[in-house]
């Protein structure tokens, strides 16, 4: 059973949000407050995050960025279509994804079952045929759903991983930023292509030596992105 956090300020979003999901068999937890958020991710074994961006005491942003400094679970935030600035600054401090306002039951499904899936990979048993890849100082072990950067252990978002095994897997082959949402996303950006070159960003702050002048993960201008072999 998969326990999930919703977090919003108005009770009746928290209660729809609630009716969606219950049919699914999760466990359900609700907080009205970023930081009370925080404290059940802290305390419980939380496996996904719906976050409010516009919150008291603790805005959704601020919230997710502490929730990063010590949980993986994915995080979706709950914004209003105004709020694009927001939403790149969430995908910025660690969000995995977002929703509009007003919810499509059938969208909030898909998201929250897309993002379970990929987060319990990263724990669970892989097939058999699962095996190691290594590219210069980076090894990615699907078995284990772990990476390695010049031997040291690197702690990925389920979203990060996909991202990188899709490119590992394809050494040398660029990828569109469309191409690459709707592999790793499983569904049409529909503008939100943007999330690709933040979690780029992310990967390259955490398997790079020098973010700037990345020897892995290159980009190929007006093409997309592409992993390369670490050579100088």
């Amino acid at each position: 059973m998969y326990n999930v956090l919703i977090c919003d300020d108005q009770p009746d979003i928290v209660n729809a949000l609630k009716i969606y999901l219950t049919p699914e068999g999760y466990r359900l937890y609700e907080a009205f407050t970023g930081t009370q958020a925080v404290e059940i991710v802290r305390s419980q074994d939380i496996h996904l995050i719906l976050l409010d961006i516009m919150m008291p005491q603790m805005d959704g942003l601020t919230a997710t960025a502490k929730i990063r400094e010590f949980s993986n679970a994915p995080i979706l935030l709950l914004t209003a279509k105004s709020e694009t600035e927001d939403k790149v600054l969430g995908l910025n401090v660690g969000a995995d994804d977002y929703i509009t306002k007003p919810f499509v039951p059938v969208e909030v499904l898909a998201r929250v079952r897309s993002h379970l899936r990929r987060y319990a990979a990263l724990g669970s048993i892989p097939p058999e045929n699962a095996g190691t890849i290594t590219i210069g100082g980076i090894t990615l072990e699907d078995k284990s759903k772990t990476v390695t950067a010049d031997g040291e252990p690197v702690a990925l978002t389920p979203i990060e991983y996909d991202i990188l095994k899709l490119l590992m897997e394809n050494p040398g082959k660029v990828f569109s930023t469309r191409a690459i949402y709707e592999t790793v996303w499983k569904e049409a950006p529909i503008g939100s292509e943007n999330a690709v070159a933040v979690h780029i960003r992310h990967l390259r702050e955490k398997i790079e030596i020098n973010p700037s002048e990345p020897r892995y993960l290159k980009v190929v201008w007006g093409r997309g992105y592409k992993m390369e072999g670490g050579k100088k």
